[in-house]
């Protein structure tokens, strides 16, 4: 698909579980059963480390760190680098500490990015985000969506990724 140069792929903000919505106990049966049914397969077979994190976080304040990190120029490795503390090492993603820290490791500035996380200057884009998510009919995390005309939630193969693109364009024209 990334061969594909008529293919944007853009990151957006989704809160899985915002307030009031309680998180998931990481020792519960439900997180538990989804991890080793779903999530450690498809991790071995893609060759990937992935632990169950043993906190489930608000992920807010990790969206308004990648939102700045898009502003840094950064994106891809602020991303890469919160995917790694979140599921390879556990870390909670959604203290200030750990998000300025993985600044530092993906060679930005964390002064900066505390300031912004202090004062909630992203925050606004974060909403708005999950606004356009709600208005697509998101619910789960990974969602694709194609020219906001089609979508699909779930991890997913790349055929349905390129039939998701075909349809979105089917549709467009």
């Amino acid at each position: 698909m990334k061969s594909d140069s008529k293919i944007e792929v853009v990151w957006r903000a989704f809160e899985l579980r915002p307030e009031p919505v309680p998180t998931l106990d990481p020792k519960g049966e439900y997180l538990r059963r989804a991890w080793e049914g779903s999530v450690y397969p498809l991790a071995a077979r893609l060759g990937i480390t992935m632990r169950l994190p043993p906190v489930q976080p608000r992920s807010r304040l990790a969206h308004e760190a990648a939102h700045w990190a898009r502003g840094q120029g950064r994106f891809e490795d602020y991303n890469a680098a919160l995917f790694r503390a979140f599921f390879e090492r556990g870390e909670d993603i959604g203290a200030t500490g750990v998000l300025t820290s993985l600044a530092e490791e993906s060679g930005l500035e964390s002064a900066p990015l505390r300031r912004a996380l202090e004062t909630r200057a992203l925050e606004a884009s974060v909403l708005d985000d999950e606004r356009e998510a709600e208005a697509l009919a998101v619910r789960g995390v990974p969602a694709f969506v194609a020219d906001r005309r089609a979508a699909l939630s779930g991890v997913q193969p790349v055929e349905q990724l390129k039939k998701l693109v075909e349809r979105a364009r089917a549709l467009g024209g």
